[in-house]
Formats: structure tokens, C-alpha cells, sequence
């Protein structure tokens, strides 16, 4: 039980920083999963980030993955009902207020300086990805087919995800 606690009062913290999306939770949740609590390998973190992918819904999959390698079942579900509820209610919260804050000088200033953050927190968790799967020709040539049809393509990222996981079932064993 005290390991549930604990992964619980783990989720509920990410839960309340977890804005912006959910790639901004890649380069904490690889902290905290991989190097200080070591509930998983570096591969298995990459295996549950290409999993969230897959799921219709956010990134913070990842955390249902991390909590059931940590506290199995039960694990799973403590880990995204705390990762979901302080977002949940901050937004309940938000909402009823939303035509108040929104012309608030402060909030757009909030805002503004929260924006590079988050692209700085995206940066960073793709530099982290790429140096530990970016590792034969191979690898560049599926990043390299991803952005060019993510960016001028009206191709669905799930088409290219599927793609890139064809590719590598196929093509993967050397």
C-alpha cells in the first residue's frame, strides 16, 4: 500500500505542472521513472512513449504505462487518475472564470512567458529521444520521412506512426 501512496503522491505532483501538452512530461517523467526511481529501463520508457502514441489520447498514457511497471493494475490506475485530477480541476475552475481571466493583462503576460517554456520542454525531450534511438541510417531516414510528411503533407500522424512501426517490423531485424 505504501508503494501506491506513493506513486500516487508521484502522479498528483506531475499532475500539476503537466500544462502544455504532454510532450512537456517526456523529459520529467524519464527523470523520475528512469533515473531516480528506476520503475523502468530506458527502453521500456521509449516503448511506453511510442505506446502513448498509439492510444487515441495524450502523451500522459505514459504515466498508465509507468504506473502499472511500478504498481501493476492498481498501479495503473492511481497513476492516471492522479495525473488527470489536478488538471481536471484546475480546468473546472478555470472555466467558470474563463471570460474574466481572458482580458486579464497579468494572465496574457502569464501566458506569453509560459509559451517558449513549453517549446523548450518539446526541445529538449526530442534532443533526449533522439540521442538514445537515433542510432543507424535507418533511424534518420524514418525522422527525416516524418517531418517532411507531418509538415507538407495533409497526412494524419497516425498513418505516419503506423508507417515508421511497419518499417521497423519488416525492416528492423538486422
Amino acid at each position: 500500500m505504501a508503494g501506491i501512496v506513493k506513486l500516487a503522491w508521484i502522479f498528483l505532483k506531475i499532475g500539476l505542472i503537466f500544462f502544455g501538452g504532454g510532450y512537456v512530461l517526456i523529459p520529467l517523467l524519464h527523470r523520475i521513472m528512469v533515473d531516480q526511481l528506476h520503475w523502468l529501463t530506458l527502453t521500456e520508457f521509449l516503448d511506453g512513449v511510442a505506446l502513448s502514441q498509439l492510444t487515441p489520447g495524450p502523451l500522459a498514457m505514459l504515466a498508465t504505462f509507468a504506473g502499472f511497471k511500478g504498481g501493476g493494475l492498481a498501479g495503473a490506475l492511481v497513476a492516471t487518475l492522479c495525473i488527470f485530477l489536478p488538471g481536471t480541476i484546475l480546468m473546472l475552475f478555470l472555466a467558470s472564470r474563463y471570460e474574466r481571466l481572458r482580458s486579464m493583462e497579468l494572465v496574457k503576460a502569464a501566458l506569453d512567458g509560459i509559451l517558449p517554456a513549453v517549446v523548450g520542454l518539446v526541445a529538449a525531450a526530442a534532443w533526449g529521444m533522439g540521442r538514445t534511438s537515433l542510432l543507424t541510417p535507418r533511424d534518420f531516414v524514418l525522422l527525416a520521412a516524418g517531418f517532411v510528411i507531418l509538415q507538407f503533407t495533409p497526412v494524419s500522424p497516425v498513418f505516419v506512426i503506423l508507417g515508421a512501426g511497419a518499417v521497423g517490423f519488416f525492416f528492423g531485424f538486422a
